[in-house]
């Protein structure tokens, strides 16, 4: 079938808004058509190719749709279900087999080289074919996906909100659920307060730690932050004693930070604001990183570790994050505005001030 795309044919180059070819779905697949998908920074290194996606691609990883079709094998799913898509999986080695895809073997090979979980392409024009991204592309009006990546959801819910919790939110929150999985009454630092830093706030609140602050350069999202549940906030670039300042409003030192900002000064902040034996985990694309590791992370028994989309089992976990939103206890939809597919070119390369989370609506 045909359906338009946004094809990124060069690094940093304009999305092209075609007419593609998106074949059938195979075996364990879906047909979506899309209704609206997230704007994820991993969407933005990919075009600049900080990770170096085969082109050309469809990128887009955070889509929600309606399914259309159905192919051999699908047994849970079936024409008319309103569904959310994450990343994509083998399904067959030992971590997914484990319940645990996000350890996935062939992650990387998956989810940012190009092709789907059999190794093949759906997406064409002219004979060329074109990569998938995060096994769906769902910088498009369909997709083709696994349904191992599809989480099907109620359809009293908004559809053109699920596409976020696929990706960013799963990984702010599930950094706090699955991987710290903070004591009652603990104290936490979130540092950067983005869709994955107040996802991750938001999970601490819900877990019941005491202090929770959030670290940021923006005021108006650090304000937003109180709202979801800060209960201190310091703007970073106003603060010439970040490090003290966390350890006051502490009582001592954190005992768990999440870094989404991406910036090692700021991991390095992260560290030296915990107390003895704290956790910090990063969720954030960051670079090089260097530490005196006496000093900064062994001396005092610290833990530096990552978290790959938020260690969750997404048919599970994203299910449990929308009763929590159904209670009132985790509203993420105040992160999340609104923009037209056609101007996904503006978005990316002017930026959206005063938005956490852009998703463009298809329709």
């Amino acid at each position: 079938m045909k359906t338009e795309a946004a094809v990124l044919y060069g690094k940093d180059e304009p999305f092209r808004l075609e007419q593609v070819e998106l074949a059938p779905p195979k075996n364990g697949e879906v047909l979506v058509e899309v209704a609206a998908s997230g704007i994820c920074h991993t969407d933005a290194v990919a075009r600049a190719q900080i990770i170096p996606v085969p082109l050309p691609v469809v990128l887009g990883h955070e889509g929600s749709g309606v399914v259309v079709e159905v192919g051999p094998g699908v047994t849970t799913l079936r024409p008319g279900d309103h569904v959310g898509f994450s990343f994509g999986c083998c399904g067959q080695c030992g971590s997914c087999l484990s319940a645990q895809p996000f350890a996935c073997d062939h992650f990387n090979q998956i989810n940012f080289g190009g092709v789907m979980p059999d190794g093949s392409k759906r997406i064409s024009k002219n004979g060329q074919e074109i990569s998938t991204f995060f096994g769906q592309s769902s910088f498009a009006r369909h997709a083709v996906v696994n349904q191992a990546s599809v989480v099907k959801v109620d359809t009293d819910l908004d559809l053109n909100l699920i596409g976020p919790l696929g990706c960013g939110i799963q990984t702010g929150a599930g950094a706090v659920f699955n991987r710290l999985r903070p004591v009652f009454g603990s104290t936490i630092g979130v540092f950067g307060c983005g869709t994955v830093g107040m996802s991750a706030l938001m999970a601490a609140a819900i877990c019941g730690c005491k202090e929770i602050i959030a670290v940021d350069v923006n005021p108006a999202n650090l304000e937003l932050a109180k709202k979801l549940g800060a209960t201190q906030t310091i703007n970073a670039r106003e603060n010439q004693s970040l490090v003290a300042e966390l350890k006051d409003l502490s009582h001592g030192g954190l005992h768990y930070a999440v870094d989404a900002t991406g910036s090692a000064a700021s991991i390095k902040n992260a560290l030296a604001g915990l107390r003895f034996s704290g956790t910090v985990v990063v969720v954030g694309v960051t670079g090089e990183l260097c530490l005196n590791v006496q000093e900064e992370l062994m001396g005092e028994g610290k833990t530096l570790t990552g978290c790959v989309e938020g260690d969750a089992n997404s048919r599970v976990f994203i299910p449990e994050l929308l009763a929590y939103y159904k209670a009132g206890r985790f509203p993420f939809d105040q992160l999340i505005t609104f923009f037209d597919f056609q101007d996904i070119n503006t978005i990316f390369d002017q930026g959206h001030t005063g938005v956490i989370k852009a998703v463009l609506k298809m329709s």
